[in-house]
């Protein structure tokens, strides 16, 4: 009986074991997923850049820029809403999801397409950068997230890379009003930063297309009164408009609003709002890349050096994620 009794208890352990195998196989594969899909969000955004910097220089106004990506991604997520099983989504998480639709993208890219209407987008990338410390600091104060010398030190190598690419051609700017532009970059990341530690935990709940479908409609409410004139005088909307900068915006639409805005909620599902602000410091990166594909800029030693440091730095603070 003492044997039977040992064998069955060595039996229960060994199904335990597997199922913790099993589980931390699983948590692995997700949470590289999440790596996966905040790396592809922030590339996205990085070629925006300079995307949205032709859109306002000869198409569209600031407003009409959002309202664009307002109305085209509602459109898109909640026809894709229609195709899956339909998620009930509690009220007070409904009122969170809409918060954060106003502040991390309404505000946030409001702020962002005026910002690049009166700087460069160099000077825009040097603002950027600071987006891992302000959510790092913001988290800390808010929901009490660890601040520890792993992230510090990814943040600080962050930062250096980011920088070292920008302040080569710091001098190059030609913004109409640099100092609004900078101030208005500021508010931006701020923003973005708050709107990644509110929704985290509803991010956690709900699926990103059940979020996005109502955080770019109250977006869409929010914007249009606002932008609806800017869209009947927008160029682009206008006999004058060319496939080029149709195209361009349609990029934006797709690409850098619904594909990267259903990323990140994807991400936040496995990752912490510090984590996935590290990769923030890929945009300036991509951008210049971008540039140097198009002719507008030239491979320089600083570019790959600050790719690797900016990889290194994401890979620093996520290693004990």
């Amino acid at each position: 009986m003492r044997i039977e009794g040992w064998e069955k208890r060595r039996q229960e352990v060994t199904r335990n074991s597997i199922f913790m195998i099993n589980f931390a196989d699983i948590m692995e594969k997700t949470k590289i997923e999440g790596h996966a899909a905040v790396l592809m969000a922030n590339v996205i955004f990085g070629l925006g850049i300079p995307v949205t910097k032709l859109l306002l220089d000869g198409w569209v106004s600031p407003m009409a820029y959002m309202a664009t990506r307002c109305i085209g991604a509602a459109a898109i997520f909640w026809l894709i809403s229609l195709f899956l099983p339909k998620e009930h989504v509690e009220r007070r998480d409904l009122v969170v999801i809409m918060l954060g639709g106003l502040l991390g993208f309404v505000i946030s890219q409001t702020l962002t397409a005026w910002a690049l209407n009166f700087t460069s987008p160099t000077y825009f990338s040097f603002i950027a950068t600071l987006t891992p410390v302000a959510t790092m600091v913001c988290a800390a104060l808010f929901i009490g997230e660890k601040f520890t010398m792993r992230s510090a030190l990814a943040v600080n190598l962050a930062i250096a890379g980011a920088l070292l690419l920008v302040f080569v051609n710091w001098q190059d700017s030609q913004g109409s009003n640099d100092l609004l532009g900078i101030g208005l970059a500021f508010l931006s990341l701020l923003t973005w930063a708050i709107y990644l530690i509110i929704t985290r935990k509803v991010s956690a709940k709900y699926t990103a297309v059940t979020q996005m479908k109502w955080v770019f409609l109250v977006s869409t409410i929010a914007v249009l009164p606002f932008s609806w004139g800017d869209l009947q005088e927008a160029r682009l909307y206008s006999s004058a408009w060319q496939w080029s900068g149709a195209l361009e915006m349609g990029f934006i639409v797709v690409f850098a609003t619904v594909a990267g805005y259903f990323a990140i909620p994807f991400a936040m599902r496995y990752l912490k709002a510090t984590t996935v602000s590290i990769y923030t410091n890929l945009q300036p990166i991509v951008a210049s890349l971008v540039a140097i594909g198009i002719g507008q800029d030239v491979l320089t030693w600083d570019k790959p050096v600050a790719l690797v440091i900016v990889l290194l730095s994401a890979y620093i603070v996520t290693k004990k994620d």
